[in-house]
């Protein structure tokens, strides 16, 4: 394969997400997980020389209503969020794996929140990972990844307080004028959320899809449709040893967006997606972008 032909295809190959912050109320905070990702997400290549890629990731999500527990949209409690995940991720594969690709990667969230007349951001949680994918054939990927999001945050509105692991399948298939790829994962807590004075809580396991339906309408120019589900058990606090009540959510949300292939080392992906339902959550009512530079 081509150093050109590489580039083409892995402009887009990074997966990302957002980041909520745990706690009683956690199952209330929105953006479903890697919700983030664009068409050729896992677009991936084999056999191939070592290269990099930053990646900005961003999203704003004016929730001015929220799902209650019987699935109705309620106008409060809502809240206006901005989420940024700056990621560097190094490509290679070995000869003594061949037909066989790796990636590892390195992410740092920043994220910013107005609700309930305050506001507060800052650096959240530093996530490295990896992934590993093959093709079944020319038009096909398959592959595994898996993060470790850690506790950390320059403030604790901004730290999760505890260490969780993303894992998740990925798939990508080609044709000529269309594409289609996506992941299904889940979250799940390695250790449980400690603060001073408080409560210890568990969160609960949290399962995830995420898919991408493209339209290669010209070279330049790529519209595509986006699918997200995400369903995520109740939290348990260790303290009362009970489960917080109304703390499990479920949220689907659809939408559209394009991609912008500016050259063969950077593209522009812009989109936006609305809930279609939910329960014990704020809507998604966001827009999303990511830009990647690959060298």
């Amino acid at each position: 394969m081509t150093t050109v032909t590489i580039k083409r295809r892995t402009i887009y190959a990074c997966a990302g997400f957002a980041i909520s912050a745990l706690g009683p109320n956690a199952a209330r905070a929105s953006d479903i997980t890697f919700a983030v990702i664009g068409p050729h997400e896992y677009d991936l290549p084999v056999d191939f020389k070592p290269f990099n890629v930053f990646v900005q990731y961003g999203d704003g999500n004016a929730a001015g209503n929220t799902y209650d527990g019987q699935g109705s949209r309620r106008g409060t409690g809502g809240s206006h969020t901005w989420v940024g995940l700056s990621k560097y991720v190094h490509f290679r594969s070995f000869e003594a794996i061949p037909k066989v690709g790796f990636a590892f990667e390195l992410i740092q969230a920043e994220s910013f929140t107005l609700a309930n007349g305050t506001n507060y951001g800052g650096l959240g949680t530093t996530i490295p990972g990896f992934a590993s994918w093959f093709k079944p054939n020319s038009h096909s990927t398959f592959g595994f990844q898996t993060f470790m999001q850690s506790p950390s945050g320059t403030r604790d509105a901004t730290a999760s307080h505890y260490w969780s692991n993303i894992s998740s399948f990925l798939f990508d298939y080609e044709w000529k004028h269309f594409s289609f790829d996506g992941d299904l994962g889940a979250v799940t807590s390695v250790t449980s959320r400690h603060l001073k004075n408080q409560n210890s809580y568990t969160p609960g396991t949290s399962f995830f899809t995420n898919l991408r339906f493209s339209w290669k309408a010209t070279k330049l120019l790529e519209p595509f449709f986006a699918f997200d589900w995400q369903n995520v058990a109740g939290i348990y606090d260790k303290t009362q040893k009970m489960y917080v009540s109304d703390s499990s959510s479920r949220e689907v949300a659809g939408g559209m967006g394009v991609m912008l292939n500016l050259s063969k080392s950077v593209s522009l992906t812009m989109r936006y997606s609305h809930s279609i339902e939910g329960r014990n959550v704020p809507e998604t009512n966001a827009y999303y972008m990511k830009f990647v530079y690959l060298w």
